[in-house]
């Protein structure tokens, strides 16, 4: 296939003079990638990727992540001159406050962008989430008459994004289960933010990813015809290799004074702007793009809406002959979910003795059955965490309509992945590792929430009751410090009911995600606690467990294991004595403020929290009056109810604290 050299060459010019002006203007930015890779995004743009700028969000289309979200301006200017609704007082916005224009990419902040992207690496696994999700649409939804889902996901990445972690962890997953669908196209400028790459890498990158399963093309980035012909050979060639495109560029083409070098990575060049553009053929007038440009580019987005009619063609036709498929699309892309979810889920047994987690699993069966796009990972941990879906089958390269996903020892990059899963926008990703580990995966569980991404982290292994394998697996802070998260619901529930209630309460959430903490130790069920009131008051976030007799003198709040702590030391108290179950302050939070004020009456100001972990979240509800009976260290390698004991996590300790207070 041959290119309008001439037409895409201005282009790629003029998208130069954008990411200039822009970055000259706000004097912040990034001006290298932009700059650097100008060709390559005029041959995307202006050729390659299959999409509809008028719906950007058409489930067919080809996927393009910007992985080294600081280059945004090279997404923002392709997506003016293409015809998305990105108008030039937004590229003149660059930065600016309530801009469409941000920083980095944001999702749903500006249309054309799939991902958040900035932190570097997440954007290669968001792409390999991306393209997990559309081999499993396409295992689902295709039927040998209608293919509707025949897709790529293209990304862009830089040499910071191929030595961050994350970005090993999602590339070894892609070559093992065989994404081929999956295009990463490797901006090879030799320059780091600081130095010459060779300050900090030595590696073959090549051989590294022929390694992990990868095709491998190098070429010359700033040759179009070269780029193209790379592109299309990774698109064509279906041999369940995901593919490599290693571009060598000229990071800041276009600034004489400071291309080639790590200077060129930010706003360095910014100074010598007005001198430059003139030499690249610019006008005088900035933010110029020439009518050649936009005509040229009118004229392939007619190219594009005429691809698109055949599609929906195709895929009218498809929904009248398979309407139940249709119908679970539909639910999938609206994220609807059904309203009896909490009914689906038999009541436990009153015998019942069981760790959440275990309780988890089973409530986790029949939310699948009713959500059936939900699929359920695991970093190697599925025997521990007991999050497999059964009957869902594995998700494997010759099994891609699997519903659960083997992710191996990848807690940061099994994030990142379910991230891009969500992206794509039709799955339901769920994941889990032990609670501790948030650690290794806190980048993506936080841009998640930056994100509103639907996501379940079903995080076992809660608290100290973990026991013999000691500090290292023991969460202290952890639980708490996801607490002070935006945009996140923490769900700690404190039996297996209350569990069923976290399950229901995690999928009805579709505007942001849920992070289900678990125990391995078995709790009792609280059997004086009706059923009904246990379940629907973990979707409340917190609720009256026992009523006080008489006048209420103290308010005892907790939440997971140690709820039954609070409820024996009420019960040693006697009358006057309320406790409220707490097992998501974020949920409780939204509630209207009478509800609040009923469960937790302004004018009792006695109160009393217990917790296993680090106690100063709880002071937004106990008061500077109150006391909290938690941790302040590291736990210790014993059996759980010996460390629970150590430490005072009992009731004569909430007993004590009640009685201290005046």
């Amino acid at each position: 296939m041959s290119l309008n050299i001439e037409a895409l060459s201005r282009a790629a010019t003029e998208a130069r003079g954008l990411a200039m002006d822009a970055v000259q203007a706000s004097q912040s930015g990034h001006l290298g990638l932009p700059l650097g890779c100008a060709e390559m995004g005029a041959v995307l743009y202006g050729y390659a990727l299959k999409c509809n700028p008028d719906k950007p969000r058409w489930i067919g289309r080809d996927y393009f992540v910007l992985s080294a979200g600081h280059g945004s301006m090279f997404l923002y200017a392709w997506l003016h001159i293409s015809g998305y609704d990105l108008p030039m007082a937004e590229i003149k916005r660059f930065r600016q406050l309530h801009s469409k224009t941000p920083g980095h990419p944001e999702f749903f902040e500006t249309p054309g962008v799939e991902c958040t992207t900035g932190p570097l690496g997440q954007g290669i696994g968001n792409a390999t989430g991306i393209a997990v999700a559309m081999k499993m649409a396409a295992e689902r939804f295709n039927t040998p008459e209608h293919r509707i889902f025949d897709q790529h996901c293209i990304c862009l990445a830089g040499d910071g994004c191929m030595q961050e972690g994350v970005a090993a962890e999602a590339s070894a997953f892609a070559g093992h289960f065989g994404l081929d669908n999956l295009i990463l196209i490797y901006d090879s400028n030799a320059v780091t933010l600081d130095a010459p790459a060779t300050a900090s890498q030595s590696e073959d990158t090549a051989m590294r990813f022929k390694a992990y399963g990868f095709d491998v093309q190098t070429i010359n980035g700033q040759d179009m015809q070269a780029f193209l012909d790379a592109l299309n050979n990774a698109k064509e060639n279906n041999n369940g290799k995901p593919k490599l495109i290693i571009a060598h560029t000229l990071i800041g083409k276009g600034i004489p004074e400071v291309e080639g070098t790590y200077k060129a990575h930010g706003e360095a060049g910014a100074k010598y702007v007005d001198a430059d553009r003139k030499a690249l053929g610019l006008p005088d007038e900035h933010y110029y793009v020439s009518k050649e440009t936009y005509d040229y580019f009118a004229a392939h987005k007619k190219d594009l809406l005429a691809e698109y009619d055949r599609w929906e063609k195709t895929y009218t036709d498809w929904q009248k002959k398979n309407p139940d498929k249709a119908k679970v699309l539909e639910d999938g892309i609206e994220r609807r979910v059904p309203g009896d979810l909490l009914s689906k889920i038999p009541e436990f047994p009153k015998d019942s003795k069981l760790a959440t987690r275990k309780a988890g699993s089973e409530a986790l069966q029949p939310i699948a059955q009713a959500v059936p796009l939900l699929m359920s990972g695991s970093a190697d941990l599925h025997g521990s965490t007991l999050n497999y879906i059964k009957d869902g089958g594995d998700f494997t390269r010759n099994t891609p309509g699997g519903r659960n996903i083997h992710f191996g020892i990848r807690e940061h990059g099994m994030c990142a992945i379910m991230n891009g899963i969500s992206y794509h926008g039709i799955f339901r990703a769920s994941g889990a590792t032990f609670t501790v580990f948030t650690d290794y995966c806190r980048a993506s569980i936080r841009l998640a929430a930056l994100s509103k991404l639907p996501n379940t982290y079903i995080f076992t292994h809660d608290s100290i009751g973990v026991g013999e394998d000691g500090p290292t697996h023991q969460p202290i802070e952890t639980i708490s410090s996801v607490r002070i998260m935006p945009q996140i619901d923490v769900i700690r529930p404190a039996d297996p009911e209350e569990t069923a209630g976290a399950f229901a309460a995690a999928m009805e959430h579709i505007d942001g995600p849920t992070f289900l903490a678990l125990t391995r130790q078995v709790v009792p069920i609280l059997n004086d606690l009706d059923v009904k009131l246990r379940r629907e008051g973990v979707l409340r976030g917190g609720y009256i467990a026992k009523k006080e007799n008489g006048k209420l003198d103290l308010i005892i709040m907790s939440c997971g294991s140690e709820l039954q702590h609070a409820l024996a030391a009420a019960k040693e108290l006697g009358d006057g004595v309320r406790v409220v179950s707490m097992p998501c302050f974020e949920r409780f939070r939204r509630q209207p403020e009478k509800y609040r004020e009923e469960v937790l009456p302004a004018s009792c100001r006695k109160r009393v929290a217990i917790e296993a972990g680090v106690p100063d979240v709880w002071y937004e509800f106990v008061g500077l009056d109150g006391k909290v009976i938690g941790l302040h260290r590291f736990g210790l390698s014993a059996p759980g109810p010996e460390v629970m004991k150590e430490f005072g996590i009992d009731a004569k300790h909430v007993v004590e604290a009640a009685k201290s207070l005046r």
